[in-house]
């Protein structure tokens, strides 16, 4: 993975790079088809381009995740302050969009957007944030974890690139009852959830389908 980073070179949303001799090419499209997700909707790394978010709009959406209505200047927001579902969404926007950024307790501008993203079921578009974070990773010179292993090594097998070293994917039902009650979410029989205030859903296969993930 290291190697990959090294030659990496990502130039209008394409990315390039050379493994162990083998030279890569791949761009939103060929990750979409080969993740099986989509490569269309909502395509911008907040961190890197803050013109999606004016000021007026952080500030309503801070008011509505951290429900502080009086709020009066944009903050990040604590995970404790949202409702169950608010923590539900940005568990899943830091554990499946936004990789490396599992443990966060605090919801950043970037997070907090990609958060409003899910809550009104807003198509986002997987592969091309995730190239953004490649080139974000590649043209810093801060310190920053070598992220989507697993994916970038599937990447490379699709190829046929050799690999001496591979990351394995495990894959496991993340959404368990573990998940929910750690959102405040009360499981009970029969596959109904009730939040911290009583409201019950009941949770069918296509929940996450949904959010066009």
């Amino acid at each position: 993975m290291a190697e990959f980073y090294a030659n990496c070179i990502v130039t209008n949303g394409v990315v390039t790079s050379i493994v162990n001799g083998h030279k890569l090419c791949f761009g939103a499209n060929e990750l979409g088809e080969l993740f099986g997700v989509p490569s269309e909707g909502f395509d911008l790394y907040v961190r890197e381009d803050n013109s999606v978010l004016s000021a007026e709009q952080l500030l309503e959406l801070a008011q509505r995740l951290s429900q502080t209505p009086n709020l009066i200047v944009p903050r990040f927001v604590k995970k404790g302050e949202m409702t169950p579902l608010y923590r539900l969404l940005f568990w899943f926007i830091i554990n499946n969009i936004v990789f490396g950024s599992q443990g966060r307790n605090v919801a950043d501008p970037m997070d907090i957007f990609y958060t409003n993203l899910l809550d009104q079921r807003e198509q986002i578009n997987l592969p091309a944030i995730m190239i953004s974070h490649v080139a974000r990773i590649t043209n810093t010179f801060k310190d920053h974890d070598m992220g989507y292993g697993f994916l970038l090594t599937f990447v490379f097998e699709h190829l046929g690139i050799p690999l001496q070293k591979q990351v394995g994917l495990q894959v496991n039902d993340e959404i368990g009852r573990s998940t929910l009650v750690g959102c405040g979410l009360k499981v009970t029989k029969g596959g109904s959830v009730a939040s911290e205030q009583g409201s019950q859903n009941t949770l069918c296969p296509c929940f996450w389908c949904d959010f066009h993930l």
